[in-house]
């Protein structure tokens, strides 16, 4: 889903090499009340990046409530300070607000625009998903690819002055899932 950047050439031997500078992206999946990516799981994953990559390293997500609570009730805010030299960063990208827009159909066969996290559509970022395998109510379980491209639309800060949720929009249930999100 993305290109590797500034990686260790350990990492560049598995990999096609990819602009310099571009940030790694490890998402997490940390709802607030469902299950989720346990902080070990990604120190493991500092761990490796540590003396392969300078840094920075952005934890990302955009959960479906509100991230900050996800980022304290799963201890992720400790990772800032035990892994300083990959100058780790904690980003709720619903409240970054910077989004790309495309165009989904529905399940009425009708085009729709989805607001997508723009870092998750960077074409630079090294982007390493995280999440876990949860149940699910339509398919038994959702894994790696459908947890990574259901978490790219965002919905607006919760509290913001302007409510809206394209999150929502993707979760049309078993009758027609919208098309597109496979790009």
């Amino acid at each position: 889903m993305a290109a590797i950047g500034s990686v260790a050439p350990a990492v560049r031997a598995q990999h096609p090499p990819g602009p310099q500078g571009a940030p790694a992206v490890p998402l997490p999946l940390p709802v607030v009340t469902q299950p989720a990516t346990h902080a070990d799981t990604l120190r493991g994953i500092l761990d490796y990046l540590g003396p392969r990559f300078k840094g920075p390293v952005i934890v990302a997500e955009a959960s479906s409530g509100n991230t900050l609570d996800g980022f304290e009730n799963f201890k992720y805010r400790p990772l800032i300070a035990e892994y300083r030299s990959l100058n780790v960063e904690l980003i709720d990208l619903n409240r970054e607000g910077k989004y790309v827009t495309s165009p989904l159909i529905d399940t009425n066969l009708q085009m729709f625009p989805v607001r997508l996290a723009a870092r998750l559509m960077d074409p630079d970022a090294f982007i390493v998903s995280a999440s876990i395998p949860k149940t699910h109510d339509c398919i038994v379980a959702t894994m790696g690819v459908k947890n990574m491209v259901m978490g790219a639309p965002l919905h607006s800060p919760v509290n913001g002055p302007d409510q809206w949720n394209d999150k929502m929009k993707l979760h049309t249930g078993i009758k027609q899932p919208p098309l597109g999100l496979d790009r």
